[in-house]
């Protein structure tokens, strides 16, 4: 490759710093601006991650900077906006999830910058988490056989008190739908790449701390089509007793017809088939960045996929999927019965 991946960014809260010190360990790209409402920040990001230009429009960076790529890290009102204007100046899109709103804003949207013939990815990362790559070789190698169950459980502790959700994300109290729009959304990616399509859902939501607005604890049980279910026992609300609860984000157990897979919250793997102990499995994983340092593997592989025209696994095609089953489940939690996707 004779020349770098021209790349700039808009947003600089709290989740974006993960995304640009990533940036800074592939060679192939450059980023060479960024652009923030707020000033201030924006130039302690510029200095941290030595990018050399900030801008406090967006519009006149993606005019002025030409980039091949916008990394879009906002919240997801201002998803619609911007990612039509990237398209309209023919750059590809990497743009953070919630991808919009509502499903009805991102399907108008994904058809919007479809029509305009630019690369679209959703910065969809936990499927990038390294267990989880690794669980999907273990699960294609049929070392445990057909799936029949997958299980896993996460309790937060980040949602509780009047102070919930202010040190990271206080955006965060006013979300009408939370649980499962911000967090659940990554386990319906994560399931379906381990387990294949979702037939129908049935979830179980509620809300725990007063203060806020949408919902903060559920049950969503997603069944596939090859006769699979999967399960996400989850809370914002209640803490657990993990040394690092934002490592795995919690326990995950999946049984097949020759045995189990087991992930523990400190990223362990073990394998236990029938009749046998329960063993570990060796593989590499770590405690770098974001969760397994799952934004550098999603940025790797986006980048590879643009050198090599490859095929993103977080297309927005294949991302509509998930918000079809997303509108799936709050629709179940609001009528008390199974929907199908």
């Amino acid at each position: 490759m004779t020349k770098k991946l021209k790349g700039v960014a808009i947003g600089a809260g709290y989740f974006s710093r993960f995304q640009y010190e990533a940036w800074t360990r592939i060679p192939e790209v450059a980023i060479t601006a960024l652009c923030d409402l707020n000033t201030t920040r924006a130039k302690e990001v510029k200095n941290t991650y030595l990018i050399k230009k900030q801008y406090q429009d967006y519009k006149e960076m993606l005019i002025q900077e030409k980039p091949d790529f916008v990394d879009i890290i906002t919240p997801p009102e201002t998803h619609f906006e911007m990612c039509c204007f990237a398209a309209d100046q023919g750059i590809d899109i990497i743009c953070q999830k919630p991808l919009a709103p509502t499903y009805e804003e991102a399907i108008r949207l994904v058809a919007y910058v479809k029509s305009k013939g630019v690369r679209f990815v959703v910065h969809e990362n936990f499927r990038f988490q390294p267990w989880h790559r690794e669980i999907k070789k273990i699960i294609d190698h049929n070392e445990i056989g057909d799936l029949f169950n997958l299980n896993f459980r996460s309790r937060l502790g980040d949602g509780w008190g009047n102070d919930a959700y202010l040190e990271r994300q206080p955006y965060f109290r006013d979300y009408e739908k939370l649980l499962i729009y911000e967090t659940g959304v990554h386990y319906i990616d994560t399931f379906r790449y381990h387990a294949g399509e979702i037939k129908n859902v049935y979830a179980i939501l509620k809300k725990l701390n007063p203060i806020i607005k949408g919902e903060d604890c559920g049950m969503m049980i997603l069944n596939f089509k090859n006769n699979a279910h999967a399960t996400w026992d989850a809370n914002r609300y209640n803490e657990s007793n993990y040394l690092s609860p934002r490592y795995t984000f919690g326990e995950y157990l999946i049984d097949g017809s020759k045995g189990s897979i087991r992930l523990y919250p400190d990223g362990k793997i073990t394998i236990q088939l029938l009749g046998e102990n329960e063993k570990e499995h060796a593989y590499t994983h770590n405690d770098i960045g974001f969760a397994g340092d799952c934004c550098y593997l999603f940025q790797r592989d986006y980048v590879d996929n643009m050198i090599f025209d490859g095929v993103f696994e977080t297309n927005v095609d294949n991302y509509l999927k998930n918000l079809s089953a997303q509108e799936a489940v709050y629709q179940s939690a609001k009528i008390n019965m199974p929907v199908e996707v």
